[in-house]
């Protein structure tokens, strides 16, 4: 399981290769909420979404260990992905001169597909399974000799995820929760590891669609409940189901699990490009749905500060005929 101190390496290994991305706040979705809420806003990370903490961390700490043994760099990487982690796994293997492999789901919006080209990597498509992307990624590892780095297990990529933990704990120490929203669970491990180390009185809140609700069903079950099939959600960032490594911390360490409808994350969505002016991807609005859900409001009143990652901002602008779709205003 990851612990702060390789969250802690992350933040070595990254440090100067990233952004540090700023906490906004908005008065309008203040007072909707009914509470203080602060966005980290990792859409404005390189390659456009929080994955590049993840993946960079991955790919240095694969480029250290060849120098400490003199094996040289690894053949390629390969991964499969939804399109983010993709694009950040090839930005980065390019940076370091490793070819990339990036198993895509044939549904991937088209601007992460290209997005995973422009980088250099090669895109393999595949099934939109679970399944179909970790059966055609361990093909192309026995065909390449190239290194699996998972989109969510892997610790290195874990950890990196981490790191946005740290900058949030010294950005606004006031902090008294953080709201993830939640596929694979690699984003959330990190931060829920790290905040607990550090400051175990943050509540730490993961968000997911109803539609895609194998962590809810995992922490109601106390066992892990993958999708038994292809979800239907407009977060097509989170599909995939939480893995054997990122269960047990999201079991022990995140204190709960919020979902929330289609509709939900479409107004939430609109809500943040209205009144933000912001570009997030519908998968960052789930957290921002969460939040202004009836169940959040059940939360005590004394968790006043609310951070929500917006996680990413790679939308695809050519699929937004849901926006006609969504009778009136966004409030």
């Amino acid at each position: 399981m990851a612990a702060l101190g390789e969250v802690r390496a992350a933040e070595r290994r990254l440090g100067g290769r990233l952004h540090r991305t700023p906490l906004l706040t908005s008065r309008g979705l203040d007072r909707l909420a009914g509470r203080r809420l602060l966005f980290k806003c990792e859409l404005f990370q390189r390659t456009g979404s929080f994955k590049i903490r993840g993946a960079l961390n991955a790919v240095r700490s694969l480029v250290e260990e060849s120098q400490q043994t003199g094996k040289g760099l690894p053949r390629a990487v390969v991964t499969h992905s939804s399109g983010n982690h993709g694009q950040a796994l090839a930005c980065a293997a390019q940076e370091e001169g490793i070819p990339a492999y990036v198993v895509v789901p044939r549904t991937a919006p088209r601007c992460k597909q290209d997005a995973i080209r422009a980088y250099g990597a090669t895109l393999v498509p595949c099934e939109p399974s679970d399944k179909s992307r970790a059966e055609t990624a361990a093909r192309i590892v026995q065909e390449t000799g190239g290194v699996m780095v998972h989109p969510n297990q892997d610790l290195a990529v874990i950890a990196g995820q981490g790191t946005i933990a740290l900058e949030v704990l010294e950005q606004a120490p006031e902090v008294n929760a953080v709201v993830v929203p939640v596929g694979g669970g690699g984003m959330i491990a990190g931060i829920a590891v790290a905040i607990k180390a550090l400051r175990p009185d943050v509540k730490v809140f993961a968000a997911e669609p109803r539609n895609a609700d194998d962590c809810y069903q995992s922490k109601v079950r106390g066992e892990l409940t993958p999708n038994l099939h292809p979800p239907d959600t407009i977060a097509d960032a989170v599909k995939t189901s939480i893995g054997p490594n990122t269960w047990p911390i999201i079991r022990d360490l995140v204190d709960d699990v919020l979902t929330v409808s289609e509709e939900e994350i479409k107004r939430a969505t609109r809500l943040v490009w209205e009144r933000m002016k912001l570009l997030i991807e519908p998968t960052a609005g789930v957290g921002v749905a969460a939040v202004l859900s009836e169940r959040f409001q059940a939360v005590p009143r004394d968790v006043e500060n609310v951070c929500i990652v917006l996680c990413g901002g790679n939308v695809d602008l050519s699929s937004l005929t849901w926006l006609t779709d969504l009778p009136g205003k966004a409030e």
